[in-house]
């Protein structure tokens, strides 16, 4: 059995490595367990039905068995499709076809009691990430044709009982950030427009997440977590190939580096029973994003050591995200799970919308089913629907010689996600 266990969670976190497609607003991914779909992640901080709590509230350990663990599947499909209207390409021209693509969000939680009132756990996930993709020459493609962030996230966490009514918990993340970016050099001339440039950059970073959980009463319980932002110094390549290549110093391959800092969140949950069937489960999340006012891509070598070469201009404001959701218990083995929630977006206008993430806000509609199989297995299937509507665009960087993109996306997002969680 614990042989099993760990090359689940090991496959889990090798996993992690190609989770991409945002979900949640940004490209923050809520998705770190699927037992949370059906509810559009309401309650998230207080729910505490499986050791996936350990990355929404590791307080919640205390509610769970002597021996646990969690390991979950999400598949995300968002869809952005660019519909031109006045945009300028110079040479460059198309809608670039759907940037978004299918995409597998995996994770893997255990936790463990060492006494009545003390436990510890790890869990694994991939917390933020992106990908958006158009066709190679399309009229965006001086702005960006791909953009590919990756994270994963190890958590080992304590939780310790005060009493019956208060528990808490505190979290460890070294988490792991990649990121690519490739666009098209310039729209100057055919040469510049078909000559690329890649930037593939990586870093290791140290962060901490904190919560704590109070049972009110036998049908009340509210949950409170706080994950702190995680500074990364990205470093790495940028590389330059095409017909114009190596024409100047700015079109040479070399060393770069980029900062960015992730946004920290917090998130205060509640569950009510209702009576035995029906229980309700709210949430009221913020996430920092401000942090993210520009991301600045500097040279680390060569002759343009130390200049910036591009500025990534998100201006990105902090957001809030309302969740609503209910349980219906048909019997002793089978559970229902519904939800709604409304997640702002981070961007503030069509002059800030970056074609390598034409975000905007969005509505979840989400279903879910669970099956307790005996007392210490459970299954756990969700589906949500994301609404995003029509978002403009008018992101001009002509002086930089990229060009303006002029038009609306439609956008919406799919998820599918499995979760089976045992007590051991």
């Amino acid at each position: 059995m614990k042989k099993t266990l760990i090359a689940q969670l090991t496959t889990a976190a090798c996993f992690a490595l190609g989770a991409g497609s945002a979900s949640a607003a940004g490209f923050q991914l809520l998705e770190q367990n699927a037992s949370g779909i059906g509810n559009a992640y309401a309650g998230s901080a207080a729910v505490a039905e499986n050791a996936s709590t350990i990355y929404f509230n590791p307080a919640g350990m205390t509610r769970l068995q002597d021996r646990e663990f969690s390991v979950g599947v999400d598949l995300v499909r968002p869809t952005f499709k660019f519909d031109d209207r006045g945009s300028i390409g110079g040479p460059l021209t198309g809608d670039g076809g759907d940037a978004g693509s299918w995409a597998v969000i995996p994770n893997g939680y255990l936790s463990w009691a060492l006494s009545k009132d003390l436990y510890v756990g790890i869990g694994m996930g991939a917390p933020f990430g992106l990908v958006t993709e158009y066709d190679d020459s399309w009229v965006g493609a001086a702005q960006a044709i791909k953009f590919d962030i990756k994270t994963y996230n190890l958590n080992p966490s304590i939780a310790y009982r005060v009493n019956d009514k208060v528990s808490v918990g505190f979290g460890l993340n070294w988490q792991r950030m990649e990121a690519e970016y490739l666009r098209s050099a310039a729209i100057a001339s055919a040469a510049l427009a078909a000559t690329h440039a890649t930037l593939d950059v990586s870093n290791d970073a140290w962060g901490w997440n904190v919560g704590a959980l109070f049972d009110l009463s036998p049908s009340t319980r509210v949950g409170v977590s706080y994950r702190s932002a995680i500074k990364h110094e990205l470093d790495g390549d940028l590389r330059v190939s095409g017909p114009a290549a190596g024409a100047n110093a700015a079109l040479t391959t070399g060393k770069a580096s980029v900062d960015v800092e992730l946004p920290d969140t917090f998130v205060l949950s509640v569950v009510q029973q209702l009576d035995p069937r029906w229980e309700m489960l709210g949430d009221v999340s913020w996430t920092g994003w401000s942090k993210i006012d520009k991301l600045d891509i500097v040279r680390t070598s060569g002759a343009l050591t130390g200049a910036t070469v591009q500025t990534l201009d998100t201006d990105f404001r902090d957001t809030w995200r309302i969740a609503l959701g209910a349980n219906y218990r048909l019997d002793d083995a089978w559970k229902l799970k519904f939800g709604v929630a409304y997640d702002q977006t981070p961007v503030k206008s069509a002059a800030t919308r970056l074609v390598s993430l034409p975000d905007s806000n969005r509505t979840w509609l989400t279903v879910g089913g669970q099956w307790k199989a005996d007392k210490v297995s459970t299954l756990d299937l969700g589906v949500a629907y994301l609404y995003v509507p029509e978002s403009k665009i008018n992101n001009d960087q002509l002086a930089a010689g990229r060009g303006t993109v002029t038009g609306v996306y439609d956008a919406r997002v799919w998820i599918l996600g499995a979760q089976y969680s045992r007590a051991f």
